[in-house]
Formats: structure tokens, C-alpha cells, sequence
């Protein structure tokens, strides 16, 4: 039998960077086949060549070693995703080999303290992955760089892979069993395309106008923060979090975005405490009595945080205005579903084979929670719309985005969500990414 070297799979998951050299050269397509020539290489013939070294032994019961077919897979998709953007290739793959990889490392063999949210990762280990990171995304976004027509702006290839790394360190330690080859390279490309986006005149033009909201944004956000958390609707940690939210979104997008988002947050507060009692009985009410932390802020209003920033930081503030009205549209659409179903459904249903099952169970449907889903969608659509953040022909397009992402979330909750490969929160925020996507191919 083999024996399983955890260090010897690290050193092999950071060495394979090495081929992100050879961007410089190459097309979009030759590195696109050369990624899918390593994907066949790691299923056929790794395995014969002492291969099974690295198999954990999750991956010997299985039968396959899921990580080292995703990695090449995943780089795959990056080159087909951003064909004409290797810089962001690289630095994404520069961030999942040695960010993740060191991570790893360092974890095992650095005695520092457990992270609260997640004993399974530790502070040393997440510095280390923003640092070696966040240093490797620099160097090969840079090196990268001179491989792409127009040649990106240096301030560019130097923060956004920062950034990136920052983030995707902060996603790996997400107490859930998705993949990091998976949820790494996905969450810094990601932050790497939006930071792309940005334009040094673009934030110039805003700039008076954002500094001259701040004030009253922080101001109005901390005392509506404050009221909520003695009204028992947030925790702690949501309270600063959803502060730091609304002011970043009443600053990049303006005070009636920021109105959306309260009144997106305060429908899905009240559906939260409708038929509490027959929640309860049943077990399946929301945790903390309701009360939303950081994580649920964020998987909720992540999206829409971004899109706000996209409007003061980008030239397409309208694009941007739509996929925040549809990611909080969504997200408030989805709790106004599950909470009504969980208290009024009759019949809960799975969408991937229509059995019947428990009000509660993830991924569960019934008619009365997508009706009153729908319901909710087409009225935070139509506020949407009343507060100029969308034009009025893009009321259909913002409710069958936010009906998507909600169909969407159920479909992967029903069979990614008991293994516990996803959570509620990465449902959430997959939710709104959907749904904001959908948007704005629509439009």
C-alpha cells in the first residue's frame, strides 16, 4: 500500500505554478491545451508513476484524487473564462498554488492559534497564504503582463493580485468541504475581474461625490447598525459588518441604493419572524432567533457591496446599479421563499426529483414560499425601479434573475448542501452572483 505524504502533495500542488511561466509565450489556446493535456496526464498516467503518493486517504476510498483532477481543470477554466486576460490567469493560479499551497505548509508545521469561525485553519497559516500569495500573484501577473494586448496598467498587475489573495485567503477558511481548487481560484479571479474593471477617471469623477456622502453615510449607519442590534434583528459581528456594508454602498452608489438594501433587509427581518412559532416547534427556525451575523450579511449583500463599488470605480454605472438591484432583489426574495414555505408550506418538495420532504430540509420547496418569493422579487423590483437604480423596462429581467438565482441555490442545496460542501451563507451568495449575472445578460 502507499504511503499518503501530505508534504510531498503541497510541494507538487506549488510547483505545478511553474508552468504559468510559459503564459508569456503561449496563446490563450496552446495554454488552454496544455491544461487540458495535464488534466489527462493527473487521471491517466500520474497514477502509474507513483502518482497515488498523493492521494489522500478520502481520495484511495474514493477511488479518485478530487483535488488533483480539479486543480488542472480549474486552471482550464480560467484561460477559457479570460482568454484574452492571462495576466489574471496567472495571478489567479499563482494564488491557489503557493497562497493555498504554503497555507497548508505552515498550518502543520507553525503551532499558532486556531481561527475562531474555523479550528481547522489557523492564523499562521492564513498570513501565510496572503503573503506568499499575494507576493507569487504579483510576480506572474507582472510577469504575465507584457502577453497581453493592451497591456494592462502596472498599478493593476501589482494590487489586484493583493487584493485577490486577501480574499481567496479569507474564502479557504470557510468551515465547509468545497474544494479549495475550487473556491480559491474562483473567489481571486473574481476580484481580480472586478478590480480590471476599474479606471483611474472613472474614480476621479466620483471622488467629490463620495467623499461628500461619507459623512452622512457613516452617520446613518451607525445609528441604524446600533438600533438594530438592540432590537435584537443583528449580532454583534453583524452590526459591524452590516455597517461597513451600508456605508460602502450609500457611498458608491447613493443614498436610494442604500434605501433598497434597508428595505431589502427589513422584509426579509419580518418573513424571518412569521410563523416563528410553528418554526420553532418544527426545529427549524433561524439560528440566533433570527438575528443576522457577519456571515449572513455578507453572503447576502456581498454582491451588491461590489456592484456599489463598481458604480463609483468603473465606466458602467448602470450595468453595475442593475446587478446590485438584483443581487439584494434576490437575496431578499430567497428569505422571503424559505421563511414562508418553513411556515405556511404544505407540501415541500425537492426540485432535483420532486420528493416529498421536511419544511426545513435543504433545498426544499413548496408553492406557497415560491409564490410569496416571486411576490416579494416583483415588489423589491418595482422599489428598485421607483428609486431609479433600473430603468422600468428591466422589472421582468430583475425578477427572473432573482427567480433564477433562488432556483439555482435550491438545486445545489438539495445536493451539495447536507454532504456539507456548501453552507446556507455560500448558497446565499451564490444566489445573488446567479442572479446578478442574469441580470445583465437581459439587459
Amino acid at each position: 500500500m502507499t504511503t499518503h505524504s501530505e508534504n510531498a502533495r503541497q510541494w507538487v500542488h506549488i510547483g505545478s505554478a511553474g508552468f504559468a511561466l510559459l503564459l508569456r509565450f503561449l496563446t490563450w489556446w496552446q495554454a488552454a491545451a496544455l491544461a487540458a493535456v495535464a488534466l489527462v496526464f493527473n487521471v491517466l498516467v500520474l497514477p502509474r508513476i507513483g502518482g497515488r503518493r498523493l492521494y489522500r486517504p478520502i481520495d484511495e476510498a474514493r477511488g479518485f484524487p478530487l483535488g488533483i483532477l480539479v486543480y488542472p481543470f480549474a486552471v482550464l477554466l480560467l484561460i477559457l473564462i479570460f482568454p484574452s486576460r492571462l495576466d489574471i490567469v496567472a495571478a489567479a493560479w499563482a494564488i491557489l498554488a503557493f497562497g493555498d499551497g504554503v497555507a497548508t505548509l505552515v498550518g502543520r508545521r507553525v503551532p499558532t492559534s486556531p481561527l475562531p469561525w474555523n479550528h481547522e485553519k489557523t492564523v499562521g497559516g492564513t498570513v501565510a497564504f496572503v503573503m506568499v500569495g499575494g507576493v507569487a500573484g504579483v510576480a506572474l501577473a507582472c510577469w504575465t503582463r507584457p502577453a497581453v494586448n493592451p497591456v494592462p496598467p502596472l498599478w493593476f498587475d501589482i494590487a489586484g493580485p493583493i487584493a485577490a489573495a486577501i480574499v481567496a485567503a479569507l474564502v479557504e477558511t470557510i468551515p465547509v468541504r468545497l474544494d479549495d481548487n475550487v473556491s480559491v481560484p474562483a473567489s481571486a479571479a473574481l476580484v481580480l475581474w472586478l478590480i480590471s474593471l476599474m479606471s483611474p477617471e472613472a474614480l476621479a469623477a466620483s471622488q467629490s461625490v463620495v467623499l461628500a456622502t461619507l459623512p452622512w453615510a457613516i452617520g446613518v449607519n451607525v445609528v441604524v447598525a446600533v438600533l438594530g442590534h438592540r432590537a435584537g434583528t443583528v449580532s454583534l459581528s453583524g452590526t459591524i459588518v452590516g455597517a461597513l456594508i451600508g456605508v460602502t454602498i450609500y457611498t458608491g452608489a447613493g443614498r436610494n441604493a442604500w434605501v433598497l438594501l434597508f428595505v431589502t433587509f427589513a422584509v426579509a427581518t419580518i418573513a424571518s419572524r412569521l410563523g416563528l412559532e410553528r418554526k420553532v416547534l418544527l426545529g427549524i427556525a433561524e439560528e440566533r432567533s433570527g438575528r443576522r451575523g457577519a456571515g449572513n450579511a455578507l453572503a447576502n449583500c456581498g454582491v451588491a457591496t461590489a456592484a456599489a463599488i463598481a458604480v463609483a470605480s468603473t465606466p458602467h454605472p448602470t450595468a453595475a446599479l442593475l446587478a446590485l438591484a438584483a443581487a439584494l432583489v434576490a437575496g431578499g426574495s430567497d428569505t422571503v421563499a424559505s421563511e414562508i414555505g418553513k411556515a405556511w408550506g404544505r407540501s415541500t418538495f425537492l426540485i432535483t426529483s420532486f420528493r416529498r420532504v421536511k419544511p426545513g430540509t435543504p433545498g426544499a420547496m413548496s408553492l406557497e414560499g415560491t409564490t410569496a418569493g416571486v411576490v416579494a422579487a416583483f415588489g423589491l423590483a418595482s422599489l428598485a425601479v421607483a428609486l431609479g437604480q433600473v430603468a422600468w423596462g428591466m422589472t421582468a429581467a430583475v425578477v427572473v434573475a432573482a427567480t433564477v438565482g433562488g432556483l439555482v441555490e435550491s438545486m445545489l442545496g438539495a445536493t451539495l448542501e447536507g454532504p456539507g460542501i456548501l453552507n446556507n451563507d455560500l448558497l446565499n451568495f451564490i444566489n445573488t452572483v446567479v442572479a446578478a449575472a442574469v441580470a445583465l445578460v437581459l439587459a
